[in-house]
């Protein structure tokens, strides 16, 4: 394929756009190359400023849960754009798409919307901290909560080591309030809740983590975190910005039968655009302003088109009783024959997968948490990714992420991804 085009938007880019792109990842730096530049999307594919068409696997991270360009989306925003495009009131549709999502989310009973994931998660810390009168939180490395300076920690080297800021910007004493655990380890948990006694706020995970690659929650492991919150006081958030409305109508905590204390959302809720949301039970929620003390505001929170573009998706998912077993089957098929090709090419590798999230890791052995994914082979995924795209396939250009499947692909697309995996494997 020629990217001929693509490479001169990204030099003009450069010039005027840090890094050429407006999110790191976009930029290739994981793979090498250049990225190529969307022109249009349909269904399950994309097309690029060449005129290449791209089987699509990352659907703008997770949202386009039904295809691009869904229709009644698109007609949504459409007509909504016609009567006004924001006004910084209150609309009735923010009550409708409110009254829907917390009809299908267990334990929630109010919802707040807010701009992206990132801003969902971050004032989610907030409203922890304020509701318990403490200070520190516990998150997971590799688990990636947006880019609030509170979530952009690295691992300390002990147990109860405090956090130090992997980003300059981030201040040290912003840091020591983040505790970092591993993933999928309860009991480096609970070595922290015994040396922070009283201390901890809140624990924020992604109960099923897309930030390093697909990783499943081990058996017992949220299970096992809702006991220990309970147990201190300390508030259980689920970041389903990923997998709520994608794996369940009711995300994680209706798949396992858990129950979170606050719920982030993003991706699927917005319909594909910007748009996140944190909920919880009443007597939580009621702290915020103008209820509360807690304050949090956004003058683009409620948009009418973010709030039409959500409504139409989630009223679709709603009202679709074979949406959820129709992605787990296409995603399944697609597990299968992946298996099989690269089994037979003999290529190390080892595939996660929960519902219609999938990941692909170039290592032999279980990836369960940030330093096993850190494992697998990159300059392997650099091959495979490059033979991908070029055979037509596009996946996200790094290796810690998920792949995210929509219910527009076909069985035919399938199989062309498969084949193309086949051939892809003879280069690796």
């Amino acid at each position: 394929m020629l990217y001929k085009r693509s490479s001169e938007l990204f030099v003009e880019a450069n010039k005027v756009i840090p890094g050429g792109v407006n999110s790191p990842v976009r930029a290739f730096k994981g793979v090498g190359g250049t990225p190529i530049f969307v022109k249009e999307a349909k269904g399950a594919y994309l097309y690029d400023e060449d005129g290449n068409r791209l089987i699509d696997y990352i659907n703008s991270w997770g949202p386009m849960i039904l295809g691009h360009a869904y229709e009644p989306v698109v007609n949504a925003v459409v007509e909504k754009a016609k009567k006004g495009t924001s006004f910084g009131m209150p609309t009735a549709l923010e009550t409708e798409i409110a009254q829907l999502a917390v009809s299908m989310v267990p334990n929630i009973d109010k919802i707040r919307f807010v701009n992206s994931g990132t801003e969902a998660c971050m004032s989610a810390i907030r409203l922890a901290r304020g509701y318990t009168k403490r200070d520190k939180i516990i998150k997971f490395s590799g688990c990636y909560h947006g880019h609030s300076d509170s979530f952009l920690i690295a691992a300390g080297s002990g147990l109860s080591t405090f956090g130090m800021p992997n980003s300059p910007g981030v201040t040290e004493g912003t840091a020591k309030d983040t505790l970092l655990a591993s993933y999928n380890d309860i009991e480096n948990v609970k070595a922290l809740f015994e040396a922070n006694k009283n201390q901890i706020a809140a624990i924020i995970v992604e109960p099923v983590a897309g930030n390093m690659g697909c990783i499943p929650p081990a058996k017992g492991f949220l299970e096992a975190l809702r006991s220990v919150c309970s147990e201190n006081g300390t508030l259980l958030i689920f970041d389903e910005v990923m997998t709520g409305f994608r794996l369940a109508k009711g995300g994680v905590q209706e798949l396992y039968g858990i129950q979170a204390d606050i719920v982030c959302f993003g991706k699927v809720i917005g319909g594909g655009l910007p748009v996140g949301a944190f909920a919880a039970r009443e007597e939580i929620m009621n702290h915020l302003a103008p209820l509360g003390p807690i304050y949090q505001a956004g003058t683009l929170s409620g948009n009418p088109l973010a709030m039409a573009a959500g409504y139409e998706m989630l009223k679709a998912l709603n009202t679709d009783p074979g949406i959820f077993s129709r992605l787990e089957e296409k995603t399944a098929y697609l597990e299968s024959g992946i298996q099989k090709v690269l089994t037979d090419a003999n290529v190390v590798f080892t595939i996660n997968r929960v519902g219609s999230m999938i990941s692909v890791h170039f290592d032999a052995n279980p990836v369960y948490d940030f330093t096993t994914a850190k494992s697998g082979d990159n300059e392997t995924f650099k091959k495979f990714f490059h033979g991908l795209l070029k055979r037509g396939i596009y996946i996200a250009p790094s290796a810690y992420e998920t792949w995210f499947i929509t219910d527009a692909l076909t069985y035919e697309d399938l199989d062309f991804t498969i084949a193309a995996i086949q051939e892809t494997a003879k280069e690796l």
